[in-house]
């Protein structure tokens, strides 16, 4: 059973940064497609960004340019890194595992951008 834990939520001023982690465990992490998505209050969730096994990566026109998503194979773990946040940004980040042709998600980090 693959489990999947973000962590790196906060609260972050206009303009500021954070980064999101996300560790897997529970299969073999190279090859998973590891991705990122939010749900704010009120709308549905959304992607924001995934990885795949080959490092291929994929963004939401809503983030691009803003944000990264890197994986570290030998750490298990998939990273966010989020520049220049804006308030829209706000929502519950949610990392999952695609593995085996099953998904796995974690429980969320909540990420609040407010001055």
């Amino acid at each position: 059973q693959v489990q999947v834990m973000e962590s790196g939520g906060g609260l972050v001023q206009p303009g500021g940064s954070l980064r999101l982690s996300c560790a897997a465990s529970g299969g073999i992490f190279e090859l998973m497609t590891m991705g990122w998505y939010r749900q704010a209050p009120g709308k549905q969730r959304e992607f924001v960004a995934s990885i795949a096994e080959d490092a291929d990566t994929n963004y939401s026109d809503s983030v691009k340019g803003r944000f990264t998503i890197s994986r570290v194979n030998a750490k298990n773990t998939v990273y966010l890194q989020m520049n220049t946040l804006k308030p829209e940004d706000t929502a519950v980040y949610y990392c999952n595992a695609v593995y085996l042709h099953r998904t796995y998600w974690g429980q969320g980090t909540q990420v609040t951008v407010s001055s």
